[in-house]
Parts: C-alpha cells; sequence; structure tokens
C-alpha cells in the first residue's frame, strides 16, 4: 500500500477515473475539493472542523442537518455553543455525566482496546486531561507549565518542538488516569461556579502558541 505524507504535491490536482476505494486519509487538508460524478458509497468522514464550514452533498449544505442530529443523539450537545456562565456550567454538567456513563460502561479489559487506528479509552481520557490542562490552565490561568505528567499530547507535536519530556514515558494505570482526570474536571467545575459574563469575554493568548486568534475565557471553555 502506498503512503503518502507530509506532501503538497496534490494540492489544485486533478483526478480524472481515478481509484481512490479504500483509500484512507488522515490530518489532511481537504477543504475546498470538488467532486463530481463520484461513487462515494461508504465514504465516511469524520472531522472536528466541520461545524466551522460547510459541506456540500448534491448542492445542500449538510453541516446543520449533521449538527443537528448529532444534538438529538447527545442531549446536552447543543449546550457546547453556550454563551453564558449559567448555560456553560449545564453545558459542563451533559458532558461529564455522558463521559462517567462511557467509563463506567466500558469492561476493564476493554479501557485499552483500539478501534482501527483510533485512540483507547484511556489514552483519550488521558487526551482530556491534556485539553483541560491546555485550556484552563495554560490558556485561561495562565499557568507557566500547566500539563501534567499523565496527559496525552497529539500526534506530531514532537515535530513542532513540543517539550515532550514533560509527560511520562510509561504507560499509567487506568486508576491513575481516573483520579487525575477526576481532579481536572473538578477543577473546571470549580472555574465555572464562579466565572461571569465579563470573565468570559475576556481575551487570552492561543495556548499553543501562534497570533492569528486571540481567544476568549469562553473559547477556551468551550474547547473542554
Amino acid at each position: 500500500m502506498t503512503t503518502c505524507s507530509g506532501t503538497k504535491e496534490f494540492e489544485g490536482a486533478a483526478f480524472v477515473k481515478a481509484n481512490f476505494k479504500g483509500a484512507t486519509l488522515r490530518f489532511s487538508d481537504v477543504s475546498g475539493v470538488t467532486m463530481r460524478g463520484v461513487d462515494v458509497d461508504g465514504l465516511d468522514i469524520d472531522s472536528h472542523d466541520l461545524f466551522f464550514g460547510s459541506l456540500f452533498v448534491n448542492g445542500v449544505d449538510v453541516v446543520p442537518l449533521v449538527d443537528a442530529e448529532l444534538n438529538r443523539q447527545f442531549p446536552g450537545r447543543e449546550l457546547q455553543k453556550a454563551r453564558t456562565p449559567e448555560h456553560l456550567r449545564e453545558g459542563w454538567m451533559a458532558v461529564q455525566s455522558a463521559w462517567q456513563e462511557t467509563v463506567t460502561g466500558t469492561p476493564q479489559d476493554l479501557v485499552d482496546a483500539h478501534v482501527e487506528d483510533e485512540w483507547s479509552l484511556a489514552q483519550t481520557l488521558r487526551h482530556l486531561i491534556l485539553a483541560t490542562d491546555a485550556w484552563l490552565r495554560g490558556g485561561i490561568l495562565q499557568i507557566q507549565q500547566p500539563f501534567h505528567e499523565l496527559g496525552q499530547i497529539f500526534t506530531g507535536a514532537d515535530q513542532m518542538g513540543f517539550d515532550m519530556s514533560i509527560f511520562r514515558a510509561d504507560p499509567p494505570t487506568y486508576e491513575e488516569i481516573l483520579d487525575v482526570r477526576a481532579e481536572r474536571q473538578g477543577q473546571v467545575t470549580d472555574f465555572l461556579a464562579t466565572a461571569t459574563t465579563d470573565l468570559l469575554a475576556e481575551e487570552r493568548e492561543n495556548p499553543w502558541g501562534g497570533d492569528d486568534w486571540r481567544p476568549s475565557v469562553g473559547d477556551c471553555i468551550r474547547v473542554i
């Protein structure tokens, strides 16, 4: 199987009668791609940035439809866009409830299992620890070194110059992960308990660097 990585040679390219059946694209930019007369049976798309743009299928922007269906499947999800302290607190309660159901409903022998190349439940919880550290402790509270050693950093962070020595090399136990995750959840709960509308509107630096976006405190919370 051919693997292409870190290439821009296909930007603006045209493919005619090409066969991409069974191909996998990860961490790739397919924005602005146009497909006409294509067979899309079984096409599977997962994009965290889907709701920041548009996706047209046969002339119909399906993003609002996907958004509405996910809100139906996951009650409380609609509060991820909340703007007031009260609604953010309500949304955070819904998030915690959903994760608690996932954690308690997963057998112990499956917490390290993988579906295809995705993270396991244990790794995902570690990434949630990292996300809380980045956006609450780093972004909002501006702690100089906000990261816990159990955090799961995203792929390619070392190539971006991120200090990987912060994190433990040996895998933690599931109990350790749950303990730190609970602690970080408590920190978010405590912060939201006293958050005000004015505080949510304050600007912060992007915890991952760059000057192209200065998130508000509310933006940081909504990421978590």
